[in-house]
């Protein structure tokens, strides 16, 4: 009787011993969980207010239209070799859109800490801080993507280019790229700047010098010294001279030389390797000064 007992208490220990293997199994599908919450708040927030999405449009296309137009009946030698202007333009300003939807990553997060949600949201039972990031992350992502779309989808319709499915693919992953560090970027400011008046005047100092201190508008040859000096540093010049390659040749096999900087001469494939490298510096450094921030 009393061995009977006993093990029946063995038992019922062994049923009442936690599992930690059910739950590290069920770990990833919660934080998936926690993901998908905070990105769907996101997605209700733009969807109130889409004029985010809608000058995250228009901005662009008024570029595109406006400079494109002014020097239309430029010759074809006088800036740009054998290209037309409004080609040459479309890339820098498909990088352009990409880099200005990425560079408003952290203002949803610098709202959220000036209203007090951001410390509700550290103090819930949270798996990981990082689904934080990884939501900013994926739903600036998708955004910009779509705003990208529709500016390569107008440049097709108004300078008649003709690019394939793979080129297309390709343009995306690298205004993707863009994407991935300059939100991370924004996203690190977000948690250091004090409010949103400094965030939002941050922006406007820097949106124009990336843009005019690369070659979106005119090409390295027809910048004086100094500034090719600026803009063979800046990163959005390796974006827009791979998409303009391709905007151009519509050919993705070959490592031609898409740039002649005032150090070394860039390929295809290493403008590519160079902002897959600088996303890997952005995220460690980003990741340990948001890891600061939150401890």
């Amino acid at each position: 009787m009393i061995n009977t007992l006993e093990n029946l208490c063995t038992s019922v220990c062994t049923d009442l011993k936690p599992r930690n293997k059910i739950s590290k199994k069920h770990q990833f599908l919660s934080i998936y969980n926690e993901i998908q919450a905070l990105i769907k708040r996101l997605y209700i927030q733009i969807k109130r207010r889409p004029s985010t999405l809608i000058s995250g449009i228009l901005q662009p296309l008024l570029w595109l239209l406006l400079f494109g137009a002014l020097f239309q009946n430029a010759p074809v030698g006088l800036i740009t070799s054998n290209t037309k202007y409004g080609t040459f333009l479309s890339p820098g300003i498909v990088t352009f859109t990409a880099f200005t939807g990425a560079i408003n990553a952290g203002l949803p997060l610098m709202f959220d800490r000036e209203f007090g949600f951001l410390n509700r949201l550290l103090m819930s039972p949270l798996i990981s801080r990082n689904s934080l990031l990884i939501s900013s992350i994926c739903f600036i992502t998708t955004i910009t993507t779509i705003q990208t779309l529709i500016i390569i989808i107008f440049s097709f319709i108004l300078y008649q280019n003709t690019l394939n499915i793979l080129t297309i693919c390709a343009i995306l992953l690298i205004t993707f790229l863009i994407t991935l560090s300059t939100a991370g970027i924004s996203i690190c400011l977000a948690f250091i700047l004090p409010g949103h008046i400094e965030f939002l005047a941050l922006i406007l100092i820097i949106n124009l010098p990336m843009l005019f201190s690369s070659t979106a508008l005119a090409p390295l040859s027809f910048m004086p010294y100094w500034l090719q000096f600026i803009a063979s540093l800046n990163l959005l010049t390796y974006s827009i001279e791979s998409i303009r390659h391709l905007f151009i040749t519509n050919y993705l096999y070959n490592n031609p030389i898409i740039m002649q900087t005032i150090w070394f001469n860039i390929k295809l494939w290493d403008s590519i390797y160079i902002l897959i490298i600088f996303n890997i510096i952005s995220f460690i450094i980003v990741k340990n000064i948001i890891s600061y921030k939150f401890e």
